[in-house]
């Protein structure tokens, strides 16, 4: 779906090829010459690289470790408008030699693990999935914690008693950041003796709204304008660039919303609606793993990451414009919750969470 550096909406610069061609290489920028040269390549999902999320996110860290100056980093991507998009993608980089190759998005686990497993001697990796094969460095968010934290703040911050909640298509990556934000709101009720409502999505049935699309923003606009209708003035996609529909909205007054993945203040030009950003820390994961690699360190499944609170691989973003509409009382519970949850006093739950 599906927290960390800042990603400029206008200052990435696109290497975009479409499917079926050689993609357009980045050549390594204050690299050592020395240092002989590791080729990091990435297959975008579907959204696109400038989706202002996790395909984003996940460039801005293959550019961070190709400007590391202690390797010799070069970089290319290659997009997926479709999933069938996916293997074709990723063989290309395997006939191209590439060192390093990385899915970025859950739905290419299946993609992944057929082609890492036909070519056992290549290394890849995934952002949202473990595959469980050998040759495939996970990388994963526990991104329920964050999302618990934004749906407390969400329930303190609302005036209309009912907050919402959509997403791009019910896979785990999504579906992690629902739960968390609906068990925010009732750990809010519960603490507050309040009945804020959820709209958008039942946990314990598992069963909501999607837009089954990462990359229509009108979709976004007509989930958001229903959410809207039933009395929700804080909403949250969970749907890549779907969601723009949402935030666009948001920033005209209309309602509040939250982003998800990076920092929407940063990363879109909607900053004047949102409350705060549910965060994956996906450019310092993919960042570390390509560096890791260049320095033929291992990058074995069984070392894959996992992002928590804890060691900042997930987090809200600061409040930005809402910095000053925020009760200070709310603001330092939620401070409170995020050392509760760290210390393991407040327990976050998800069947989609990578931590068994």
């Amino acid at each position: 779906m599906g927290i960390v550096a800042a990603v400029a909406a206008t200052g990435l610069t696109l290497f975009v090829a479409a499917c079926g061609k050689a993609p357009d290489t980045n050549t390594p920028g204050g690299t050592s010459s020395a240092a002989p040269k590791y080729t990091a390549c990435m297959v975008t999902d579907q959204g696109g690289l400038d989706d202002k999320s996790f395909n984003a996110s996940a460039w801005k860290g293959m550019e961070a470790a190709r400007d590391d100056a202690g390797t010799n980093v070069e970089i290319r991507n290659v997009p997926s408008t479709t999933q069938n998009d996916y293997e074709p993608n990723l063989t290309t980089f395997v006939n191209q030699n590439c060192d390093f190759i990385l899915a970025v998005g859950g739905l290419m686990g299946d993609a992944v693990t057929k082609v890492a497993k036909a070519n056992p001697t290549k290394q890849f990796a995934i952002v949202d999935a473990n595959p469980n094969v050998p040759n495939v460095f996970p990388m994963q968010f526990d991104t329920a914690q964050a999302a618990f934290l934004a749906g407390y703040l969400a329930a303190g911050y609302s005036k209309s008693g009912k907050v919402g909640t959509y997403g791009g298509l019910k896979i785990p990556p999504v579906t992690i950041f629902m739960d968390g934000f609906a068990d925010g709101v009732a750990y809010y009720n519960t603490q507050k003796s309040k009945s804020v409502q959820v709209l958008g999505w039942n946990k314990a049935t598992q069963s909501g709204l999607f837009s089954n699309d990462f990359a229509s923003a009108p979709k976004g606009k007509q989930l958001s304008d229903t959410l809207f209708a039933q009395g929700a003035d804080v909403i949250m996609p969970v749907a890549g660039g779907t969601g723009q529909g949402t935030t666009q909205d948001a920033a005209a007054g209309k309602f509040t919303s939250i982003w998800v993945d990076v920092d929407g203040c940063v990363s879109t030009q909607y900053c004047a609606g949102l409350l705060t950003t549910v965060v994956k820390n996906i450019p310092d994961a993919v960042r570390d793993a390509v560096l890791r690699g260049a320095k033929k360190q291992s990058l074995a499944a069984t070392e894959g990451t996992i992002g928590t609170l804890a060691n900042n691989g997930v987090s809200i973003a600061p409040y930005h414009d809402f910095d000053g509409k925020i009760d200070a009382g709310l603001k330092a519970e939620v401070e409170q919750l995020k050392a509760d949850i760290i210390s393991g006093k407040v327990k976050v739950t998800s069947a989609a969470s990578p931590i068994k």
